[in-house]
């Protein structure tokens, strides 16, 4: 049976907003039709749910920790990111009971604000069982970690053993942090490149401190080290930011999402461009502001064209999962239009996951999820509001 559900704005994403357009929707959700509103008349359809709001398809969250999810509310804001590393490690629970319902909130909370898919960092099992019967789709990227050189393939070992246990999952093995991965893992990674079965992912530049480590040996990463007994004399700094020491040892070939990149600079962004064809750059500021109360030079990367998407990061780091959230906040402080942001929350993470013949806009045949969205108008501008109710 086909129904018909209009609103007075829809955005495709794909293609221009449509002023009180029709969507012909099957009862699963799948697109069957867009229509203007002349075409909807011309047709003679009659049976039009109306609402006020905008119609915009289900959100892609390139970005989260579901692991970290029952953290929530016990690290304090504003640490810095070296400071937020050792209250993350000091108060992970082995509580598995305690994890699992914490995650599984997350995860029902992610679907409630209209999220559809997410990328998420795994670094344990646990996650498995959960994301296999969520209606959400999880593509997840394990993460491997290991500054010390000598240890290199080792961690590529276990970091196979555990991608095989996360089967039937869609998983890729990815580097943590430039911070803490030594140039020899990023070999390895390199090495199994072929065997991957999706893009990559890194942190990048989410704390001044990680150029201060990478250009001059300075800042508190030293402290972090000592903090996990780990000795780095023989690290010797590149001279150069962490973005131009390590994205010259990822695969050109491969897409590859930088998170967070609150002190990246229009010389990195410049320098990653012009030898990485396939980057793409996730921003997620509610975590930005509460951990470093910092934000990306948003308008320096929207000037730069660049392909961005849109991250929650974790419950540890936020005070919610909701990409509309990040939206609002982007858009007061940046002022981006309305319709680009839905594109970096949409369509830029579906085309980066590799999932847009379902997801990412509203064409015929696809069930991206449907999402409607409250909003105000402004000197002829359309300004997200703060309230979204899941339709499909």
């Amino acid at each position: 049976m086909i129904s018909h559900i209009s609103a007075t704005y829809i955005y495709p994403i794909t293609g221009p907003v449509i002023k009180n357009g029709v969507l012909a929707i099957d009862s699963k959700g799948v697109i069957m039709d867009v229509y203007t509103e002349e075409e909807a008349k011309a047709k003679q359809i009659s049976d039009i749910n109306y609402h006020k709001g905008l119609l915009v398809p289900g959100f892609v969250n390139t970005h989260c920790h579901l692991e970290l999810s029952n953290l929530k509310g016990q690290i304090p804001k504003g640490t810095g990111l070296p400071e937020f590393v050792k209250w993350v490690i000091k108060s992970r629970s082995s509580d598995e009971y305690e994890l699992n319902l914490a995650m599984l909130k997350a995860d029902i909370e992610m679907h409630q604000n209209g999220i559809v898919a997410v990328a998420d960092i795994s670094n344990q099992l646990i996650s498995k069982s959960l994301k296999i019967s969520s209606p959400v789709y999880y593509f997840t990227f394990l993460e491997i970690m290991g500054f010390n050189p000598a240890l290199a393939k080792d961690a590529m070992e276990r970091a196979k053993q555990f991608k095989a246990e996360l089967d039937p999952l869609s998983v890729s093995i990815v580097p943590h942090a430039p911070y803490s991965v030594s140039a020899e893992l990023f070999d390895e990674l390199r090495a199994y490149e072929e065997f991957q079965d999706g893009p990559l992912s890194i942190h990048n530049q989410e704390t001044e401190d990680e150029n201060a480590f990478f250009e001059h040996k300075t800042g508190e990463f030293l402290e972090l080290f000592k903090f996990l007994g780990q000795d780095i004399e023989f690290y010797q700094p590149s001279g150069k930011t962490s973005l131009q020491t390590y994205i010259p040892l990822l695969s050109p070939q491969l897409k590859t999402l930088l998170v967070h990149n609150t002190y990246t600079s229009a010389e990195d962004v410049a320098y990653a461009t012009s030898i990485h064809p396939n980057l793409y750059w996730c921003l997620c500021p509610r975590a930005n502001m509460y951990i470093e109360n910092a934000l990306p030079d948003v308008n320096m990367l929207r000037k730069a064209d660049l392909k961005i998407t849109l991250g929650t990061d974790s419950l540890a780091s936020n005070d919610s999962l909701s990409i509309l959230s990040e939206m609002n906040l982007l858009q007061e402080r940046f002022d981006v239009p309305t319709d680009e942001l839905l594109k970096w929350a949409i369509f830029n993470g579906a085309e980066f996951l590799e999932i847009e013949e379902r997801y990412g806009s509203f064409e015929r045949g696809k069930r991206p999820g449907i999402n409607l969205v409250d909003f105000t108008e402004r000197n002829g501008k359309v300004i997200l509001g703060d309230n979204i109710t899941r339709l499909f």
